[in-house]
């Protein structure tokens, strides 16, 4: 009998050790990780030079509490600050509480102007975490079911749709701020047009809005950018970031600029763990890795080439929807529920995830080679195509054919 909570449908699998892209199991068999913790290990597994770093850490100081000034707390926000334009830091220990501090500001914003019940605009299918807070933000019925009452002062609209963020400016003056991911990576990796972040930030100037980024997923450089928002030039107010920052250990933070920057004082938030000095050596060293090897330019390269693979080897095949993505974040939507490819692509060797049921997400390490991507396609085609082969000849539902 177990005695951890059962929250998890976990796989019949214990990994080892790891090294790189790679995994092994208890067993001694070799995995090729294409989810990298779920966008965690951008620099893959037991990184030497990181290694290094928290092991010195660990023997000097882990943990003071934030009573006391965090020198490495300092480095690494000031080095956030030069690469994503924020202006002030809060650090936590993953996304949903990054998420929690970003809500948390936007209704402190609001009731600083006098609105007593400020809301936010969320998206549909999206995800934010899984506290009361983010859970409520989050666009899925299926996480929130059972969690009942969830909180009021969120208003949801379509994904990538301005005219319904329009409507909602035109009829709701509670509204403070819109919270988005560029990509919604819980929600199918679905992406959105360039000028949506652009027709965002033009509604919330207007209105007086706060606009929020979720880049817990899409930023550290996954995207090919530090920030999936830099890819348009324009600039948010608030950013939050956590999955891939430490890679590994738990770290996360909401960046804040302009008038969100100085909304906290002390007592407005806290965190027991957020910014100890072990996890700013990791979120640090991570960052110096990334820009040192030049991490986001391969993963531009990898990602496309692994895009392309995939489009050619896939094209024409029935049930194959879709194939999109950014960086090394990418979806192969299928016209099936296909959650057990996992189990399938896991005995052949390949770890891989499906979001949105019937959506196949790749999460690569930002330090794969073409060798991998190449191996990581040639494995995973064939358990493709045997699925949608099978689900046809069941006839269990009329299957979409299309070219990607």
């Amino acid at each position: 009998m177990s005695h951890v909570m059962n929250t998890y449908a976990r796989l019949p699998v214990a990994f080892e050790r790891g090294e790189g892209a790679w995994l092994w199991d208890t067993h001694g068999k070799r995995y090729l990780d294409a989810l990298a913790g779920v966008a965690v290990c951008g620099l893959g597994h037991a990184h030497p030079r990181l290694t290094g770093v928290l092991q010195k850490q660990v023997a000097m100081l882990m943990h003071t509490s934030n009573i006391y000034e965090i020198t490495l707390q300092e480095k690494l926000a000031e080095r956030l600050a030069a690469i994503s334009g924020m202006e002030s830091m809060f650090f936590c220990n993953s996304g949903c509480e990054a998420n929690e501090a970003a809500i948390k500001l936007a209704r402190l914003y609001g009731h600083k102007q006098g609105i007593e019940a400020p809301a936010i605009v969320v998206m549909e299918k999206a995800f934010h975490g899984r506290t009361i807070a983010t859970l409520t933000a989050t666009g899925s019925r299926k996480a929130q079911a059972g969690f009942e009452p969830l909180l009021a002062g969120f208003v949801r609209v379509p994904f990538d749709d301005l005219e319904a963020v329009r409507r909602v400016a035109a009829n709701n003056r509670n509204v403070v701020a819109v919270l988005v991911e560029l990509i919604q990576g819980e929600g199918g990796v679905n992406i959105c047009q360039p000028e949506y972040l652009t027709g965002l930030r033009a509604i919330c100037d207007e209105n007086r809005w706060l606009l929020m980024l979720d880049e817990v997923q899409s930023g550290t450089g996954r995207t090919g950018t530090w920030f999936a928002f830099q890819h348009s030039g324009l600039q948010p107010d608030i950013v939050t970031l956590a999955k891939g920052l430490g890679n590994g250990v738990p770290i996360g933070t909401c960046m804040a600029r302009g008038a969100a920057a100085t909304l906290f004082k002390p007592g407005s938030h806290g965190s027991t763990f957020g910014g100890n000095p072990l996890a700013c050596a990791a979120g640090l060293e991570t960052l110096s890795i990334i820009e040192d090897d030049e991490l986001m330019r391969n993963a531009v390269f990898i990602g496309g080439f692994i895009r392309d693979e995939l489009r050619t080897r896939l094209a024409g095949i029935a049930g194959v929807k879709d194939v999109r993505g950014a960086g090394l974040m990418i979806g192969i939507e299928l016209a099936y529920p296909c959650g057990e490819l996992v189990a399938r692509a896991l005995e052949a060797g390949l770890l891989i995830n499906v979001t949105a049921d019937n959506v196949v997400r790749l999460l690569p390490h930002l330090i794969y080679t073409r060798e991998q991507a190449q191996l990581l396609v040639d494995t995973l085609v064939p358990l493709v195509t045997a699925f949608l082969a099978k689900q046809i000849s069941l006839g269990s539902a009329q299957p979409v054919v299309q070219s990607v």
